[in-house]
Formats: structure tokens, sequence, C-alpha cells
């Protein structure tokens, strides 16, 4: 399953505390990205790699763990990246 590989890929590159991801796929059904087979994901990763990163850095360091599943497995990828303090701070 891609929630798994994707999850796989994200645990061995940051060590995240805490990884949620969403498959939206089915809501996109028809879409060109679909028909390609691309699916639609969105993941919230706390980490301590995020510390002192940029959100553009946060997003490079997230697509470069899923490296060539962004070329074809992962057609939208929406991404809340955050370090453990801002974590404590949302609840």
């Amino acid at each position: 399953m891609i929630t798994e590989q994707i999850k796989k890929l994200l645990n061995e590159a940051l060590n995240p505390e805490q990884i949620e991801i969403i498959d939206n796929s089915a809501a996109h059904a028809g879409h060109a990205g679909a028909r390609s087979g691309g699916g639609h994901y969105h993941v919230t990763i706390v980490a301590d790699a995020f510390e002192g990163k940029s959100l553009v850095q946060r997003h490079q360091l997230i697509y470069k763990a899923l490296g060539d599943m962004m070329k074809q497995q992962i057609h939208a990828l929406g991404i809340n990246a955050i370090t453990p303090t801002e974590y404590s701070k949302e609840l």
C-alpha cells in the first residue's frame, strides 16, 4: 500500500515523533493525475529534523525522502511539517 511506503520512507529519513498520512485519492477520481496512477495524499509529520528550517526546506526534506515516489505514485502531496515544539503549542 502506498501510504505504508510513504510512512516507511519518512520514518527512515526523518525519524519523526508522529506521522499521519491521509489518502485523498478517491476524492480525485477522474482527475488527470489519478488517471496516470498518481494518488493524492496529505501528510502531517512532527520531527526534530525540521528545527531551524524554513517551510521550503522542510518540504524539500520530505520530497527527498520520498524520491521516485513523487514522480509516479504520488500526484499531489499536502504537507504539514512541524517541530515537536510547534506541535505542543498547537495542542
